[in-house]
């Protein structure tokens, strides 16, 4: 995939950058460089508290590593960074529409500001205001993030408080399971994507839109998934395990095979590649 001509921007309301704060930052760096192949830079002062590990493919920014803050010992995870015009409004309309502001706003330094949120129904993720950090800049393709999916008992709930926070459309003739931003398909075309529109011809309109899946699980509580993208399901599982994480389980359809994996420390990821139609 050829890198895009201009830095890739994130419209208010899509996800735009993920991270995973794990107590042992160099355990993490090695397990996910022999999985993905990423290279890493610390943005913090070698006297900083704590530790933020940029991981970059081909030089361009894909992810980061930090250590916990103070010391957490919470179970490490896989966070969800959405993009907002303006953090302070949006942070402060997360209580009315029934959510939980953990912290923040608060500034990052250059690359932007940040508050932390959870959902009504427990799925924590934060908001972003970009600064010099604009979010994710290689997406879609093996060893990038491809995608973020809402795990909920309650899909209606979720989308009465995702709907009004963060502008989140749930449209029926993209069927189920897919959160759409009105417009972000055009903003993709303007940007970093101009042919995105005609590729996408025979998709339902607004699949372009596209920007968060959502799924119903039942008999746990609501967290956010995040899903890299991997050339070929099995050899990605069989690296995981050879750098000591954990296959917890596989599944295919009728587009993906993917594998959910639990890393060294305790973070879970999907593991998704694309191949429509060819694992049957």
């Amino acid at each position: 995939m050829s890198s895009p001509t201009q830095p890739r921007t994130y419209p208010h309301g899509v996800p735009c950058w993920v991270d995973t704060e794990q107590p042992d930052v160099d355990a993490a760096t090695a397990f996910y460089g022999a999985l993905f192949g990423w290279t890493f830079t610390d943005k913090m002062p070698p006297d900083a508290p704590g530790r933020y590990v940029v991981a970059s493919l081909d030089g361009q920014d894909v992810a980061a590593i930090a250590s916990p803050p103070d010391g957490g010992d919470a179970t490490p995870e896989w966070i969800t960074y959405v993009a907002v015009d303006d953090i302070g409004v949006t942070a402060g309309a997360v209580a009315a529409d029934g959510g939980v502001l953990l912290s923040g706003p608060e500034i990052v330094g250059p690359p932007g500001r940040m508050a932390s949120v959870q959902d009504p129904q427990g799925a924590r993720f934060r908001l972003w205001q970009a600064g010099t950090r604009l979010g994710a800049q290689r997406v879609n393709e093996p060893g990038t993030w491809n995608f973020s999916n809402l795990l909920t008992p309650d899909p209606d709930r979720a989308l009465d408080f995702y709907g009004p926070l963060l502008g989140w459309e749930l449209d029926p003739a993209l069927g189920a399971g897919m959160f759409r931003v009105p417009g972000y398909g055009d903003h993709l075309a303007r940007t970093v994507d101009p042919g995105i529109h005609e590729r996408q011809e025979f998709a339902p309109p607004g699949f372009a839109d596209v920007a968060a899946g959502i799924a119903r699980v039942a008999g746990q509580p609501a967290r956010w998934d995040v899903a890299f993208s991997v050339a070929d399901r099995d050899e990605s599982a069989t690296a995981a395990e050879r750098a000591g994480g954990v296959v917890l389980s596989t599944s295919e359809n009728e587009w993906v095979r993917e594998a959910v994996v639990r890393d060294p420390q305790g973070a879970e990821l999907t593991l998704s590649q694309f191949a429509p139609q060819e694992w049957g």
